[in-house]
């Protein structure tokens, strides 16, 4: 036989408090602005006054416009009578001409061995020097294996040769350091 769990969900009532402000990332807007008191700044830019958010909604819904407020955090919290579609529309266009404008800078690594050779290292400085000159830094890193370790001084020579090797177009950023089993440091382009 098989038994049934039956639940009873209890109807609480629902505390009527102050109501608190929207805190998340989404606009508020019209019937989103619950504050007792806001600043309400016209169509035109000219000041309303204080007033209670839902006399400022009756007013942005008589001008045929949206009420968006603008300063949550203000002390009364700033609304302003405006076209939401037109300003969301200026807000994504200028956060995309500033996206436009920046230019991110990358980390650019390069891994070099106690005993490699000076043809590969100048093809490693070759790449090195087109890293740089694209406005990246680059991580030069060398990796000791087994036994290597115990001769370390192999490898920094290594990297000091790197090093040099760019010293016309880069300066060292972080001097070589030992990080484990790899010897490493960060090279950054010259300022013009």
């Amino acid at each position: 036989m098989l038994l049934r769990r039956i639940t009873f969900i209890k109807n609480y009532p629902i505390k009527q408090g102050p109501q608190r402000p929207n805190k998340t990332n989404q606009d508020l807007i019209n019937e989103r602005v619950r504050f007792p008191e806001v600043l309400l700044i016209g169509a035109n830019g000219e000041q309303l006054g204080k007033m209670s958010s839902k006399a400022a909604y009756d007013i942005a819904v008589q001008s045929d416009l949206d009420l968006v407020c603008v300063a949550p955090n203000a002390n009364p919290p700033v609304c302003k009578i405006m076209n939401y579609g037109k300003y969301r529309f200026e807000q994504q266009k200028k956060a995309k001409e500033n996206k436009k404008k920046q230019h991110t800078i990358e980390i650019k690594e390069i891994q070099l061995t106690p005993q490699i050779g000076q043809h590969d290292v100048d093809t490693k400085a070759r790449a090195a020097r087109r890293f740089l000159e694209e406005g990246n830094k680059v991580k030069v890193g060398v990796r000791y294996r087994g036994r290597q370790l115990s001769h370390v001084e192999v490898g920094e020579e290594v990297m000091n040769k790197f090093i040099q090797s760019l010293e016309d177009i880069a300066t060292v950023e972080k001097a070589p350091f030992m990080e484990g089993k790899w010897l490493n440091a960060v090279l950054a382009a010259k300022r013009k």
